[in-house]
């Protein structure tokens, strides 16, 4: 087994630093460097990432604003000479926070826990049938509620609960909206604003930055509209 691990930092010297890092740790493998987001974007869209270590103040867009807008599903650690980051960092549910300088050390333990991450992550995809992935329970007031995931339209996030609205039925629960998304298939739900998580095949129309699902109409963020575009409309276009 090993981790398919990109660097990302404007620094060639801090690059070059986690790469020999990298490469005395026989279950990680060094796949890409990029200098900025935008570039990481591109390597992710060719080819599939285990691990990114990431760092937050780089040119044209910060690896905050990059965890903010794509959520990528890979692991994630950040790498910063900021301490004052590390708050808003965890709440993206990054694995964990490396403060530059970064010694060997601290690196082996983070890159140990983002190993034992995955490999607990793939035995439990490997226990799950296909029929078992096909619903989930949630808590709602006092009792579980079984909801079966082809049934879900879209899920809301109201301050600390979620609202996931089926075609069967609307049901509040007190969770993160991120805690579902992690949960849900990343290929069948799409992230199209902050407070809303929508059912990719469910999408009836998409107008002027809003989608329509059975009456529902959600807005699209301003800096994920062109994403949602790509991912939803694009490619399903027919044209001449």
């Amino acid at each position: 087994m090993k981790l398919r691990t990109v660097i990302v930092d404007d620094e060639p010297l801090a690059s070059e630093g986690l790469a020999k890092y990298v490469e005395v740790i026989d279950y990680l493998e060094l796949t890409g460097i990029a200098q900025n987001p935008l570039e990481l974007d591109t390597m992710l869209e060719k080819n599939p990432v285990d691990l990114i270590l990431l760092d937050i103040q780089m040119p044209h867009m910060t690896g905050l604003d990059f965890l903010r807008i794509k959520n990528p599903h890979s692991l994630v650690i950040i790498t910063s000479a900021f301490p004052n980051y590390a708050l808003e960092g965890f709440q993206y549910d990054v694995l964990d926070y490396l403060l530059k300088p970064i010694t060997f050390n601290r690196f082996y333990k983070a890159a140990t826990k983002a190993k034992n991450h995955f490999i607990l992550k793939a035995q439990s995809a490997e226990n799950l049938s296909a029929d078992e992935q096909d619903y989930l329970f949630i808590k709602c007031e006092n009792k579980y509620e079984k909801i079966l995931i082809p049934d879900i339209l879209f899920v809301q996030a109201m301050q600390n609960y979620v609202s996931i609205h089926t075609s069967k039925g609307k049901y509040l629960s007190l969770l993160p909206l991120k805690k579902v998304e992690d949960y849900l298939d990343s290929q069948r739900f799409i992230r199209v604003h902050k407070s809303y998580l929508v059912a990719t095949a469910k999408i009836d129309s998409v107008d002027n930055g809003m989608i329509t699902i059975q009456g529902h109409e959600i807005a699209i963020s301003r800096n994920l509209r062109d994403y949602v575009m790509e991912v939803v409309v694009k490619n399903k276009l027919l044209s001449r």
